[in-house]
């Protein structure tokens, strides 16, 4: 009983490995890259001159996030090799705090691998306050050696409400809240 549950417990951690082989040998995607490894792919690319590329922004939220989200600019040519930022703006439609999470997709799917961001909103949950607005960046880098054929590449993301965190903020918000509240006295 002890061996099948401890080749329960290896087979676990192996499907992250399997899940990232399977996705990038068999559909042909390759799955995000970090920063660091971002940046080093830029920084090694041999430059080439000229080549210019358009970057569509698309931006969404589920439905079961009260928030409006969308890119500040719907498109940009940018020159391969080379870094550039641009912002979306997220407003939370509540009179509560909201945390939510978000998934990037680029398209076609196999442009995936040569669109590298090195700081995204992203990489962590983010937290509004009720009401708050806030323009969050995103830097990236097209790698040069995108097919010839690629001449658009859209970033979409789609923002989903984080429960959990979501539950720890209005926890933390309802604590500060009776912290600072004025008390009767008898």
């Amino acid at each position: 009983m002890i061996a099948v549950a401890l080749a329960a417990f290896a087979f676990s951690f192996a499907l992250v490995p399997l899940y990232r082989i399977a996705c990038e040998k068999v559909f042909g995607i390759r799955l995000e890259r970090g920063a660091v490894e971002g940046e080093a792919v830029a920084a090694a690319a041999k430059p080439t001159v000229g080549r210019m590329v358009t970057v569509q922004f698309d931006g969404g939220v589920n439905s079961k996030l009260p928030w409006r989200f969308a890119p500040n600019e719907l498109s940009m040519q940018v020159r391969v090799g080379e870094q550039y930022e641009t912002t979306y703006r997220a407003e939370n439609l509540t009179d509560r705090p909201v945390v939510g999470s978000a998934v990037p997709s680029v398209a076609p799917a196999r442009a995936s691998g040569y669109f590298n961001k090195t700081e995204c909103f992203c990489f962590t949950a983010q937290t509004l306050q009720a009401g708050e607005g806030r323009d969050m960046p995103v830097r990236f880098i097209v790698d040069p050696n995108l097919p010839d054929d690629i001449k658009t590449v859209t970033l979409s993301y789609t923002f989903f409400k984080n429960d959990g965190l979501t539950d720890k903020a209005l926890a933390a918000s309802a604590h500060g809240a009776s912290a600072t509240a004025p008390r009767s006295t008898p």
